[in-house]
Parts: C-alpha cells; sequence; structure tokens
C-alpha cells in the first residue's frame, strides 16, 4: 500500500484564502445589493430620477421592416402605461422618423418641434417647480440606433437600470480588486509560511542529529509557531522517556557483567583444576567466552560514558602481548598462530586498553569462526593498520557490512552475542580510524583495523 503524499500547508493556505477572499466579496456584493434594494423600496433611491422613461424606451424601441420607429410592448412599458395615465413622450432618428404617444403638455409643446436645436436639455418652466423638471431630451443609443427622446422628468429609478449600473461596476472594480487579491495571496502566502516555519526547520535539525550514541539531543523551540509548540513538547518528552529507558538498559547490562565476573573467574578456575583432557579443554573455551562477553560488556559501557585518552601506543607491542596471552586458547582450539609485523614499531594515537580489547575480540573471532583448521595471521603494517586473517570459510561479500551491527551473527546458532565486531567498530570510531572486510592471503576471513598515523608520517601504500 502506497502512502498519500503529504499536501503542502503553503498552498492549502493559499487555497484557503483564495476561496475565503471570494466569499467575503460576494458577501460584500450581497450587502452593497440589499442595502440598494432597501432604499429603492422606501424611496430614499431614485424616486426624482429624470431618465426612468428614457430607459424604459431604450429597451423598448424597434424598427420595423420599413424602418420606422415602433415599440415592442414589454413588461416595463406596459407597467409604466397602466401607472401613468398622461405618459407622453417623442422619439425620433436624423432621418426624419418619428415616434409619439399622448398628449406633451403646453409649456414643452414649443420645443417638440425644434429638437434639433437640441442635444441634451433638462426643460423647466418660469410656472413650474424648479426642482420638478417639465421634460428631458436626451440622445440614447438603441436596437434602433441612436435616437433623440423628449420624455418627461418625473419618475422613478427601475430595478433595471439598476442591476445595468452595478454590473460595470461589478466587472470593472470589483473583479480586478479579487484578482489582485488573489495574485497577492499565492505570491505572498508562501513567503509567509516559510517565515513562520523556520523554527520547524531548526527542529527537523536538531531530530536529524539525535543518535543512540548522542543521548540529550532535543528539539529546539526556538522561532517555533505557538501552534505546534505542544507537538514539539510531546516529542521533547518522548526523548526524555526513551533516554531513561536506554541509560537503564545500559545500567542493567553493565550491573549484569560485574555480577557475572566473580561466578565465571570461580567457575574458571575450578573447570582449570580438573584433570586434562577434551571435556576440560571445551569447558575452558565455554568460561573463556564467557568472560569476553562480560568484558565486552564493560567496555560498550565504558565507552559510552566517557571519551578515551589517545596517547602514543605501539601496536607491535600490543600485538605481541594480545598473542601471548591467547595463544593457548588458540592452540588448544586446534589452530597455529603466527605474528608477521613489518617494523619492530608502528607508533599510533590511541587507548591502549581499549586497542587491546579490540584486537583480543578479532583474534577470538578468528577462533570461533576460523572452522578449527589452519593458521590465525595477525599482520601489522608501516602503514598504520593491523588485520587478522583466518583460514575458515570467510564472510559473503553481501554480509561484509552488516557483522558490525550489534547482536549480528553470521551464521545462527554460532558461538559468541555479535558484540564483538560492533565493539571493535566502536573503538576504531573513538581513534579515527575504521574496520573493513579485505583479501587477505586465503580464503578466510581478514578483518582489518586502520588507523590514522600522524600528519608527518607518510602512509604508504596500502595492499589490499
Amino acid at each position: 500500500m502506497t502512502s498519500r503524499r503529504p499536501k503542502s500547508l503553503k498552498w492549502r493556505l493559499v487555497g484557503h484564502l483564495a476561496v475565503m477572499q471570494a466569499v467575503m466579496l460576494v458577501l460584500l456584493t450581497a450587502i452593497i445589493l440589499i442595502v440598494i434594494g432597501f432604499m429603492w423600496r422606501s424611496g430614499m433611491l431614485g424616486d426624482s430620477y429624470e431618465g426612468s422613461t428614457i430607459d424604459v424606451l431604450v429597451r423598448a424601441v424597434e424598427r420595423n421592416a420599413q424602418g420606422e420607429l415602433t415599440l415592442r410592448p414589454t413588461p416595463e412599458l406596459l407597467r409604466m402605461r397602466s401607472e401613468n395615465p398622461d405618459l407622453w413622450f417623442v422619439v425620433r432618428d436624423t432621418q426624419g422618423h418619428r415616434l409619439f404617444e399622448g398628449t406633451v403638455p403646453p409649456e414643452v409643446a414649443p420645443i417638440a418641434a425644434l429638437l434639433d436645436h437640441f442635444e441634451d436639455a433638462l426643460l423647466r418652466s418660469p410656472s413650474s417647480d424648479p426642482t420638478n423638471p417639465a421634460g428631458v431630451i436626451r440622445w440614447a443609443d438603441t436596437e434602433a440606433g441612436r435616437l433623440q427622446m423628449l420624455t418627461p422628468a418625473k419618475g422613478r429609478l427601475s430595478v433595471h437600470t439598476i442591476v445595468a449600473a452595478i454590473e460595470p461596476m461589478l466587472v470593472n472594480a470589483a473583479l480586478p480588486i479579487f484578482g489582485l487579491m488573489a495574485l497577492a495571496t499565492i505570491l505572498v502566502t508562501p513567503f509567509v509560511v516559510r517565515r513562520a516555519m523556520v523554527g520547524l526547520g531548526q527542529a527537523a535539525g536538531d531530530a536529524e542529529r539525535i543518535d543512540i550514541d548522542r543521548s540529550g539531543v532535543r528539539l529546539s523551540l526556538d522561532k517555533v509557531p505557538a501552534e505546534v509548540v505542544p507537538f514539539v513538547n510531546a516529542v521533547n518528552h518522548a526523548l526524555d522517556r526513551l533516554d531513561k529507558g536506554y541509560e537503564g538498559h545500559k545500567r542493567f547490562l553493565a550491573d549484569a557483567a560485574h555480577e557475572l565476573r566473580t561466578p565465571i573467574a570461580i567457575l574458571t578456575t575450578r573447570i582449570a583444576s580438573l584433570p586434562s583432557g577434551p571435556d576440560r579443554t571445551r569447558l575452558l573455551e565455554d568460561t573463556t567466552r564467557l568472560t569476553i562477553l562480560t568484558g565486552q560488556l564493560l567496555d560498550l559501557q565504558r565507552l559510552d560514558q566517557s571519551e578515551i585518552a589517545l596517547a602514543p601506543v605501539d601496536l607491535v607491542a600490543i600485538a605481541e602481548r594480545i598473542v601471548l596471552d591467547i595463544a593457548p586458547l588458540a592452540f588448544a582450539a586446534g589452530y597455529e598462530m603466527t605474528l608477521e609485523p613489518e617494523a619492530e614499531h608502528v607508533m599510533i594515537a590511541g587507548d591502549e586498553t581499549a586497542l587491546d580489547r579490540a584486537l583480543a575480540n578479532l583474534i577470538q573471532n578468528a577462533i570461533d569462526h576460523g572452522g578449527r583448521r589452519g593458521t590465525i595471521m595477525i599482520r601489522v603494517a608501516r602503514a598504520g593498520w593491523i588485520e587478522v586473517c583466518d583460514e575458515g570459510d570467510g564472510i559473503p561479500p553481501a554480509e561484509r557490512e552488516q557483522i558490525f551491527e550489534p547482536f549480528y551473527r553470521l551464521r545462527q546458532g554460532g558461538r559468541g552475542a555479535g558484540l564483538g565486531l560492533d565493539l571493535v567498530q566502536k573503538i576504531m570510531r573513538l581513534h579515527g580510524g575504521h574496520i573493513e572486510v579485505v583479501t587477505g592471503p586465503t580464503k578466510g576471513a581478514c578483518l582489518r583495523m586502520v588507523f590514522p598515523l600522524p600528519a608527518s608520517t607518510d602512509r604508504p601504500e596500502q595492499p589490499s
């Protein structure tokens, strides 16, 4: 089952903000229309609109097949006729066609004969109320062409006229404003989100540095958004619990190793007092492995708790000492042992106790997996490396990285607990070096510990 790709926060915000802006624009438009409609119905808007008759005629006038001006019986025209029994108007074009209805008032009649001399005008008679004009003259564009109209100047603003006036405002103003707002949202929101998430980037960097060998690392709360702080705190609390559990686990292993050392020593002494024979040899091998295992656990604890102090040490001297200590065990297991140093002294910077344990683990690994035959060869090179080779079945190429993992066993049911090579790898990392599997003189396993030489020492080319 494939996991769904997580959605981008910034684009989710962009989408939500754009939708909210559109909704707000629609609501604002609706409110404006409601207010205008309320003002219109209450008479506050459009009760003295001089162009009401002209607006109705513009939408009703047309030409017949002979080119004469006629009127369509639109609902607006019919309603205007029913509401104004004394309705009158004159409509003309530049070709002399005229359309009129009703009786033109006497004060306006003289003007009706002189329309050629007028463009747009608002007519008032001396006897009429100055605030209540008698008529209006205006040119208008219609389906029948450009026409001049003379109509009463008294009327009311129609809904159709209001909508026709608002529509250009929405198209020419509201839509561009919404477009600018959406564009600003698309450009600004990613920048704002990126700035707001700087703290999360720092917390992610802290999380990348969390490792089993580096306890106490916590995610930083600096510049983390307040909404994310509870999550970061929960992660830090979880790390606290994991650190406490891991420390308790390490203390348990160290305490167990300390408690086992005394009974293992007593057992080894009692076995050594037995008569010589195959059973005594196997029992000594088993107790030796127990001793090495407890030593490995204690070494792991010591390496985790403190930094090792590096001092000049001689790899040849270390190899000679460890070979002398382990040779009896190797001989009893059926092996020969050889030590081949390329120089009398090979000096490096290291911790002698830790290196003793690392080399002893490699030789013990060769004893456990060398097939109880052939020779275990220890070679020390001027180039600053020391290797242990056996004549066993070797290490498959696919497993040459896995053997250094803790508790990994090359063969199930084999000897050892799978801690020896992991311990060697930790010791080499503390020395700035590494351990690797190389091709030896035989088909058996060959493990090499490579150390950094002092800067003044030229490292010769390493043989493969």
